[in-house]
């Protein structure tokens, strides 16, 4: 009776071994779902896609890249947000749907902060300052002088209200004091076209967009919005070198639901940048205008930190809210 009653015990405390083990233990167990909170075709979709075919090669598993969008990232980054922590429900999500969307809408479906885990910062993406060509300036200081003399007249276009294209024209009007017009569209890609076709004279938009236009030499490139000059494009100066103190970067990061495991987070975190500092990668990315990033997730969680009360506090100065 006592050995039938220790083998029991012992059988017990085996179960109780593998019941208590980590449920990331076999990660990954199936498929695992990148979420795009964005339409196919963008460089946020692009970027998903090279990440989620070489993590598919290194993990063993299909990595399903999904876009769901609307709501300007909330509909897909709440997918992520209210998935299991065990990472097969990812997102590649941005500045803009985790440090501002909080700030310029009346209801969120989430937090951009307390409900994901920063994993890995991927990538920031070059934000210029476009002009049409017949605009008469060719530097940011000559379209400060030229907004001076037409206060009111210098017609610029966004995005939408809120979009980071439209929080880089108010603080470059706040920074510079002239006043211009706001024309916001439903979209980039409009707002864009509209520029080159001179219905609007002024753009702040990723370079990922006005790039191409630029070299076919139909939008005229006076800046980059970055803290500091990009290393893909050294020759162009920042609004910070002619305005002291302005600046807008728009990254993009790998999330996962909070409450992730810290092992399960430090090996995605690893073979994302293993993954984001292969040469074809880099090179796919930097074609686009997009300056890859390898960081800890600590790091990632600083910056997330940091803008999430940055941009907050300009926004409420402002008085932005989406619409």
């Amino acid at each position: 009776m006592k050995r039938i009653l220790r083998r029991l015990i012992g059988s017990i405390a085996v179960a109780a071994v593998c019941v208590g083990a980590p449920a990331h233990a076999a990660f990954p167990e199936r498929p695992i779902t990148l979420i795009v909170p964005w339409a196919a075709g963008g460089s946020t979709d692009i970027l998903a896609r090279a990440l989620g075919e070489k993590l598919s090669q290194a993990l063993g598993q299909p990595v399903v890249v999904e876009n769901r969008a609307g709501a300007s990232g909330n509909i897909g980054s709440n997918v992520v947000a209210r998935a299991k922590p065990d990472g097969h429900t990812l997102l590649v999500g941005s500045m803009s749907t985790h440090a501002m969307n909080p700030f310029l809408m009346p209801s969120m479906p989430f937090e951009g902060v307390d409900d994901f885990t920063p994993i890995a910062l991927l990538a920031n993406v070059i934000n210029t300052v476009v002009v049409h060509p017949s605009l008469p300036v060719h530097s940011v200081p000559e379209l400060i002088g030229y907004a001076n003399k037409h206060p009111g007249e210098l017609i610029y276009a966004s995005a939408g209200v809120g979009s980071t294209n439209h929080l880089s024209a108010v603080l470059f009007e706040k920074a510079a004091n002239v006043e211009m017009l706001h024309v916001p569209y439903k979209g980039g890609a409009p707002a864009v076209l509209d520029t080159v076709a001179n219905q609007t004279q002024v753009l702040f938009s990723a370079g990922t967009q006005t790039l191409p236009h630029v070299n076919t030499g139909k939008l005229r490139l006076l800046a980059v919005t970055e803290p500091e000059r990009s290393a893909l494009m050294p020759d162009v100066p920042t609004v910070g070198e002619t305005l002291p103190g302005y600046q807008l970067a728009v990254w993009y990061g790998l999330f996962g639901p909070a409450g992730m495991p810290a092992d399960l987070v430090q090996r995605l975190n690893e073979l994302t940048n293993e993954i984001m500092s292969m040469p074809e990668v880099r090179t796919r990315m930097e074609g686009m205008g997009v300056e890859v990033i390898t960081e800890t997730p600590e790091r990632f969680a600083e910056v997330l930190k940091t803008d999430y009360e940055h941009y907050g506090k300009i926004i409420r100065e402002l008085g932005i809210t989406y619409e």
